[in-house]
C-alpha cells in the first residue's frame, strides 16, 4: 500500500501551521484548538521545521517549564522526517519507529502535500490486513476437495 492511497483516504484538506517567531504557546493553542498533535512550522511561506506536543514538553523541560517568550524556532524538529506519497505504508512505519517520532510530512517535491501521523499508518496497516484475512477465508471455504 503506497502513502498515496492513506492521504486519499485521510481528511487531508487541512495542514495546520504555526509560525516560527510565534511562542510556543500560540503553538499549543493551535493544537489544542484543531485537536492535532503536530503543527507544520512556516517562515515567509517556506516550510522550515515540525513541532508535536513532544517537542514542547522536551522545550519546557529543557528551558524551564515556561510557554511564555520561547520561539518555536526554539523547540521545533528543524529536519522533520518526509516521505513522498510514492513510498511505501510499510517504508512509513519502519522510519516512524526507528526515528521515534509520531509524523510524518508527506512531500511532492519541495511542496509539502499532507502530514500522517502513526495513527494513520497503524489504521492503514489493520485495513489492510483484514482485508487479506477476508481474501483467505473466502479462499479457504471454497477450497476445492
Amino acid at each position: 500500500m503506497l502513502i498515496r492511497e492513506v492521504m486519499t483516504v485521510k481528511d487531508q484538506g487541512q495542514i495546520y501551521s504555526v509560525d516560527a517567531d510565534a511562542e510556543v504557546a500560540e503553538a499549543v493553542r493551535r493544537m489544542v484548538d484543531h485537536d492535532v498533535g503536530s503543527l507544520v512550522v512556516m517562515h515567509a511561506g517556506t516550510m522550515v521545521g515540525f513541532i508535536t506536543e513532544r517537542d514542547v514538553i522536551r522545550g519546557m523541560h529543557a528551558l524551564g517549564c515556561s510557554l511564555t517568550d520561547v520561539k518555536v524556532s526554539e523547540v521545533m524538529e528543524k529536519e522533520p522526517l518526509v516521505a513522498t506519497p510514492e513510498d511505501t505504508v510499510d517504508y512509513a512505519r519502519d522510519a516512524m519507529t526507528k526515528s521515534h517520532t509520531s509524523h510524518l510530512l508527506i512531500l511532492e517535491g519541495t511542496q509539502l502535500s499532507g502530514v500522517m501521523s502513526f495513527h494513520d499508518v497503524a489504521r492503514a496497516c489493520l485495513k489492510e490486513a483484514n482485508f487479506e484475512n477476508a481474501l483467505l477465508k473466502r479462499y479457504i471455504k471454497h477450497w476445492p476437495e
